[in-house]
């Protein structure tokens, strides 16, 4: 845009306020403008969205000091027939404007050096970032998140934003257009997610994991166990007898549903030693260790430590 195209307009009758309003009047006035008149509001509705740039475009300028001060004045020099050309070599007001402002040239160049060589492009608005906890199982499964959004204008916007299955604690949601209102249309939002740790379940890739407590019994005799899955429903794992703790069981199809199917879920053994017997079930332990007590469990550990 050519700095002559940019001084005829009258950026206070644009946002409705006197020339000497303050820098409160301004931006009161154009929150009121941009809420009415916001493409969000008004879509497909051509008038009003020339009428938000027009206002946007008159707001960026009055709402700067430095800048403000350089359209009144260049605006003044205007007003006053600042951009009328030379007739046939005789004098004008250009000239008197050019010594003003120190050297010779056609107004139209002096008043786009009042900004640093003229009028940039329209930009967007600004992105805007805010953040929301959600639960683990919510990660995993996808949920809806209703947000409020605070607005330009002051006038709180709802929204609904679907969290897609399988995010990740400190992942991000982009949401096209709602961020802060620009020339060349709004801005995105920015959705930082916190997942709330789970007291069970943690995942890997497409895999859940949990550890399973089991009993000596369990794991010496073996057992078949019902464990807990993340959808609700409870799946049977059979323990064979003689599992050792940390052993993994992979019980399929329960885990994270990921772009190449659905994970597993890893099911770590954790054998438990009770802290407490009775009486009688000291007696029997004590009669399982003399039935045992040929088995050298750590032979192969001692062998391999001297290697």
């Amino acid at each position: 845009m050519a700095a002559k195209d940019l001084y005829e307009k009258d950026f206070y009758k644009i946002l409705g306020v006197s020339k000497g309003a303050t820098s409160k009047e301004i931006k009161k006035r154009y929150r009121e403008l941009a809420h009415k008149l916001h493409p969000d509001k008004n879509t497909g509705n051509k008038k009003l969205e020339e009428e938000f740039k027009a206002v946007s475009e008159a707001y960026e300028i009055l709402s700067d000091d430095k800048s403000r001060a350089e359209y009144d004045e260049a605006r003044s020099l205007y007003e006053r027939g600042g951009f009328r050309q030379p007739q046939g070599g005789g004098q004008s007001a250009n000239r008197d404007y050019a010594d003003f402002f120190g050297g010779g040239g056609d107004s139209q160049d002096i008043f786009a050096n009042l900004f640093g060589g003229g009028r940039r492009a329209p930009r967007r608005g600004q992105d805007l970032q805010t953040e929301s906890t959600i639960t683990f199982r919510e990660s995993i499964f996808g949920t809806n998140l209703d947000l409020r959004l605070s607005s330009e204008a002051g006038t709180p916007t709802n929204i609904t934003v679907r969290v897609p299955a399988g995010v990740k604690n400190g992942g991000k949601i982009r949401i096209r257009g709602k961020g802060a209102p620009g020339e060349a249309g709004p801005g995105d939002l920015f959705i930082h997610l916190n997942v709330k740790p789970h007291p069970v379940f943690t995942h890997k890739g497409e895999n859940l994991l949990m550890s399973l407590p089991v009993t000596f019994v369990e794991a010496t005799l073996g057992a078949d166990i019902k464990v807990p899955t993340l959808s609700g429903e409870e799946v049977t794992v059979r323990l064979a007898p003689g599992t050792s703790n940390g052993r993994v069981l992979r019980i399929k199809g329960h885990g994270v549903k990921g772009a190449s199917g659905v994970g597993d879920l890893l099911v770590s053994v954790e054998v438990q030693v009770p802290q407490r017997v009775t009486p009688k079930a000291q007696q029997a332990l004590e009669e399982f260790a003399t039935e045992t007590a040929d088995e050298d469990v750590r032979a192969d550990f001692k062998a391999r430590a001297k290697s």
